[in-house]
């Protein structure tokens, strides 16, 4: 028998929990296509990048494994279907357009409760002197 990604349906009910529990029990989250390694969307890998520069502590969850369901498990919370979706504290954000608008306007560091307003520097403390012969 043949995989078929499009029959990975779950039961409504356990995408309503899991969106409960991810909400609940996380400061930030994600639910986008793919995760944080992996994004399956361009619009998914534009949120996570614009999140974990503030906040590198995002949960993310993958809609990909139920998409029909994890659509209307959303929209109950939001009102809105599309994916990604960001929550923080349990309110609705919105998404990789709306998180995009935030930073333009210098106020996604506030939105994320990020605790250091200047973006994660991912080359911080990379030059130590040393130089390299490439």
């Amino acid at each position: 028998m043949a995989f078929d990604p499009m029959d990975s349906s779950m039961e409504q009910d356990a995408v309503d929990d899991i969106v409960e529990q991810a909400i609940e029990n996380n400061e930030v989250v994600l639910f986008m296509k793919g995760d944080a390694r992996m994004p399956q969307c361009g619009f998914s890998k534009r949120a996570v990048n614009l999140i974990s520069q503030y906040r590198p502590d995002v949960h993310t969850v993958d809609a990909l494994q139920s998409l029909d369901e994890f659509r209307v498990a959303l929209e109950e919370r939001s009102g809105w279907e599309t994916i990604p979706q960001t929550f923080v504290d349990g309110e609705f954000v919105g998404g990789s357009d709306i998180l995009a608008e935030l930073e333009e306007r210098g106020e996604l560091a506030d939105e994320l409760h990020a605790e250091n307003a200047e973006p994660v520097d991912d080359d911080a403390g990379a030059d130590d002197g040393i130089q390299s012969p490439f």
